[in-house]
């Protein structure tokens, strides 16, 4: 027996749990979850276990990976579709918000919080007294899945056993060998899929670790990608994508599709440091090429649609809705009333926009809108909009304040 199977089971042993009848797991075919599935088995003595597997748009294969896993742990998933309101809600409100926390945007910690909330509501339907995730006492899901746990199912025990536990990964790995817990992964740490991002290995990427071209899924290495660029056009109305190269789609059609199409030219690949809801730096590595090039396109078309106080406001409103979030606070009052403010704002933001895609590049080339505040006719040195000397006395006026601050610096200094 190895010495990471033996710290392992020494944890399982001097650890105390609750008494769990029925438990409601958040279960995903990952090792955090598969392996709370034994746990809940062999030490809490659970009476019945439901898993539940939410699907957010982390494609088929994913989903039938879990199924498949699930055989094998003799558990049957209940599964819920959410993919509809994950991208026309979720999605949409982090497309109009140009979400982004630290240069990450906004998509795990969404999705934590909408399976949450699927449990949740599971567990007040059957009569569950415990609901089990599997978080790690380091990282962030912990805290946005216990906030909304709290709120759709007040009262219930809250079951984290990698972090209740105090294991490591390796120390997992060894228990789910020994126990037949059947788990994967391309790289330590696993992965976090959604069609909007997907994190890599959160939390277990070292400082100056090299990644291998293996773990990218849609991402392709810019020394790699085609010597041809390729040109994309999107259609937005108010706010939204609706349209990629003529063919109208909804999100839940177009994110995937550019997904594939801004990957292989070498776009998305997010590679920072990260600080977290514990304000503990963590390097984070994600791949979002869809993401990439629709956040760029629409700050530019709302750059073109709306007024310098609309924007300078919005940039703000936009850094509050991106941290809370990401810090587990979507079902926060606050939340929906700073949606209201953004949903306003994108009534205006409607056009076409062109992006050459090319070796790790995203430009853009065209921009159309009938909404457009842009007024070349009156703005541009090209042309006769209005009177010059006009400006005169406007500019006189505007430099009034300055002669009194010069006034007023030369008495101070003469005191």
């Amino acid at each position: 027996m190895s010495d990471l199977l033996k710290t392992a089971l020494s944890k399982v042993e001097r650890t105390s749990v609750p008494k769990v009848n029925i438990a409601i797991l958040a279960y995903s075919g990952g090792l955090d979850s598969s392996l709370a599935v034994e746990l809940l088995r062999r030490k809490y003595k659970a009476e019945k276990i439901i898993p539940i597997t939410v699907d957010v748009g982390q494609g088929e294969e994913e989903v039938q990976l879990g199924i498949d896993r699930a055989k094998i742990l003799n558990i049957e998933p209940i599964m819920i579709d959410a993919r509809d309101e994950f991208t026309e809600e979720w999605m949409a409100k982090a497309i109009m918000a140009n979400s982004d926390y630290m240069g990450y945007p906004v998509s795990t910690s969404m999705t934590r919080q909408l399976i949450a909330r699927e449990v949740a509501e599971k567990a007040v339907e059957v009569g569950a007294d415990a609901l089990v995730e599997g978080s790690t006492g380091k990282g962030n899901d912990q805290y946005r899945m216990h906030n909304v746990f709290t709120m759709f199912a007040p009262g219930k025990k809250v079951i984290a056993p990698v972090r209740d536990f105090d294991f490591t990964r390796a120390e997992e790995e060894a228990l789910c060998r020994e126990w037949g817990v059947p788990v994967e992964e391309v790289i330590s740490g696993g992965d976090d899929k959604t069609m909007w991002c997907r994190s890599i290995a959160s939390g277990a990427i070292d400082l100056n670790m090299e990644i291998p071209d293996s773990v990218w899924m849609w991402y392709n290495p810019p020394e790699q990608a085609p010597d041809k660029a390729e040109i994309i056009e999107i259609v937005y109305e108010k706010g939204i994508p609706v349209e990629l190269n003529g063919k109208s789609m909804l999100l839940k059609e177009l994110v995937p599709t550019l997904n594939e199409k801004a990957g292989a030219h070498g776009i998305g690949m997010i590679d920072i440091f990260e600080e977290g809801i514990m304000n503990l730096k963590s390097r984070e590595l994600y791949e979002a090429p869809a993401a990439a090039v629709i956040m760029k396109t629409h700050r530019d078309l709302e750059q073109m649609c709306l007024t310098k106080e609309e924007l300078m406001l919005k940039k703000q409103i936009e850094q509050k809705w991106g941290y809370m979030v990401y810090h587990g606070q979507w079902f926060h009052p606050l939340r929906k009333a700073l949606d209201a403010f953004i949903a306003e704002t994108q009534e205006m933001v409607s056009g076409t926009i062109k992006v050459k895609m090319y070796k790790g590049n995203a430009d853009i080339t065209y921009r159309d809108s009938v909404t457009s505040l842009f007024s070349p006719e009156i703005r541009s040195i090209k042309s006769s909009g209005f009177s010059q000397p006009m400006c005169a006395d406007a500019a006189k006026i505007r430099g009034l304040q300055y002669e009194i601050l010069a006034k007023r610096d030369h008495i101070a200094k003469s005191q």
